[in-house]
């Protein structure tokens, strides 16, 4: 049976969480990024855009999470070869941790990212042969912190 965790009791404190992940990318879209040539936009900004209303939106697409007054959001993506990292940092002070918002800020950080990339990603058969998201993880979790 599901059920959402009643946090009632639970004091208020300030809460931070880290999460990371990459994006494995052709070397020519990844040339395409640096050069500024992606025909849909800057994937960079539009990913940054997109994690932040992907982290705001956590409540509604995991359905256990408690809505959260989310008090700020850090989206970073850095190009290093042929992957892009994607790292979201999110902070709240609440009853509960921020970890999941920012998991979910970096998976849509970097889905955004493959969706303005996909025509450079795909091969002859309109298959993605070596574009993947991998090692998506939380990399720090604070809790009463200032």
């Amino acid at each position: 049976m599901a059920q959402m965790v009643d946090i009632g009791d639970k004091p208020e404190v300030a809460r931070r969480a880290t999460a990371r992940g990459w994006l494995r990318l052709r070397p020519a879209t990844a040339t395409a990024i640096a050069s500024g040539e992606v025909p849909k936009g800057d994937p960079f900004a539009i990913g940054r855009v997109a994690a932040i209303q992907a982290v705001k939106a956590t409540s509604t697409i995991l359905p256990l999470c408690h809505p959260l007054p989310i008090s700020g959001v850090e989206v970073e993506f850095v190009l290093d070869g042929t992957e892009v990292e994607c790292r979201v940092t999110v902070s709240a002070i609440y009853r509960t941790g921020v970890e999941m918002e920012a998991l979910t800020g970096v998976m849509a950080g970097l889905l955004c990212v493959w969706d303005l990339v996909k025509p450079l990603e795909k091969d002859e058969t309109g298959q993605y042969p070596e574009t993947r998201i991998h090692n998506v993880k939380v990399v720090e979790k604070l809790k009463g912190e200032g």
